[in-house]
This record gives C-alpha cells, structure tokens and sequence, in this order.
C-alpha cells in the first residue's frame, strides 16, 4: 500500500490544489491529512470543502482546525495566529466547523501506521515535537511502526534506534523492529527555508518515505491574504518559507 500523507494546509487552496494535482501523478493508494486545513491564509472554506469531496482515507483534526471549530480557545496561540483565527470563524459555515471538530485527534490506521497532528502524549494539548527529549515520550505510546505528526511544519524524523535518532530527512528507509515518529512538513505555510509545498510518499511494503517539494502559485496566495486584511507578515512569510 503506497500512501500520500500531508498535512497544515492552513487554508492555502493554491497551494492545497498544486499538491493533490501531483499526488494524481503518483502510485499512490490512499490519502492521509495530518489535519490544520484553517488557519493563517485565506481560503478556509475553499480548502475544507475540497477535502471534504476528496477521497480520503483517514484525516486527524489539527489545533487551528479545533479552535476555529469550537469558537473557543485562544490563549497561548501566538498573535498572528489569533488574529486569522478571529477573520476564519467569521469566515466557515456552521457545518464546516462541526465537520472540523468531529475529525478525530488520533487513529491508528493498522498495525503499521498511526497518525495524529502534534503528538500522542496529550494530543489535544498540541505540544510541539521538535526537540529530541519532546518526541521521547510519543515514541513510549507508539504502538505501531510509523506514526505522522504535523504542527512544526518542518520535514524531520525520530525514531528510537538504540540510543535515539532523529534529523531531516529526503528519503527515509524504516529499519525492522524500529519505531518512527515523521513529520512531512507543510503544504501551505512551511517554516524550512524551502517555501515550496511539502508532503511524503509512504511505501508500506517497502518500509519507505519520501518527501516531495511542489511549487504554487505564491503571488496569488499572497494577494488574497492582503486583500482580506490579514497581517502583511502572512504573505511575506510565504515567499522565504519561515
């Protein structure tokens, strides 16, 4: 089974669209989404209807996707963040939000694969896994081979080979009997200095990920997010990718 996983969209649709557009050129079997779909950019509603219409087979909901969802939950959120999140309540239809919060934190898709969209200590407390000693304890809970994570935005791997690895990864090849958290980056916000959309083809058979970067037409995301009035800083942020 080959999957496509992706996820932090953060209602990017120009950027959502480049990404599906290549996934259709692909082998791929299944579709995963590590949740985030709202947030920041300036297609919400566009962005959750797509993926409500697509074929997936399984999708986790993101901490943007449950605050504007739910119409609570503010505090700790940095400033920009708060303030798009204001603008995509205001923007999502009564049915879009209760689609956002009946997705799931965490599913288990098989005996291989978990996925959720920060962690499987305390998901719907959204820590982020970006330091070694952050992942430990996720790893502790993996039951199974492979688990995708989002909400860092940056492409990097951990896995408990004896002693403890993590890093970036291009390709990644499973070692047997060991257990990897992979985070695939961002479709529509990455913060790796690459600001080409991100997402990983997963190779169950062959125990094998790798990353794939696709360009989108930037300019026009940008322009949407200054003629909503969102901060000018989301559509700088979007040409450097940080």
């Amino acid at each position: 089974m080959r999957y496509a996983v992706f996820g932090d969209i953060h209602a990017n649709l120009e950027a959502l669209r480049s990404v599906l557009d290549a996934i259709e050129r692909l082998d791929v079997d299944r579709l995963i989404c590590l949740g985030d779909i709202v947030g920041y950019n300036a297609d919400p509603e566009a962005c959750v209807d797509l993926l409500r219409e697509s074929d997936f087979f399984s999708i986790v909901r993101g901490n943007h996707d449950d605050m504007a969802g739910r119409d609570v939950g503010e505090s700790g959120i940095n400033p920009l963040a708060a303030v798009s999140l204001d603008w995509t309540r205001r923007r999502l239809r009564p049915d879009q939000k209760e689609w956002l919060i009946s997705l799931p934190l965490v599913q288990r898709i098989d005996d291989d694969i978990t996925i959720c969209h920060a962690s499987l200590d305390n998901p719907g407390r959204w820590p982020y896994l970006i330091a070694a000693d952050e992942a430990v304890s996720t790893l502790e809970k993996l039951d199974t081979r492979v688990c995708f994570y989002g909400h860092v935005h940056k492409p990097r791997f951990f896995s408990d080979h004896p002693g403890f690895s993590d890093g970036g990864f291009t390709e990644l090849d499973l070692e047997p009997g060991i257990r990897y958290l992979i985070n695939v980056g961002s479709v529509g916000q990455p913060r790796d200095g690459d600001p080409r959309a991100a997402f990983a083809v997963y190779d169950q058979e062959a125990g094998r990920a790798v990353l794939h970067r696709v360009r989108y037409d930037i300019e026009a995301t940008r322009r949407k997010i200054l003629d909503a009035g969102l901060p000018r800083r989301l559509a700088e942020r979007l040409s450097v990718g940080r």
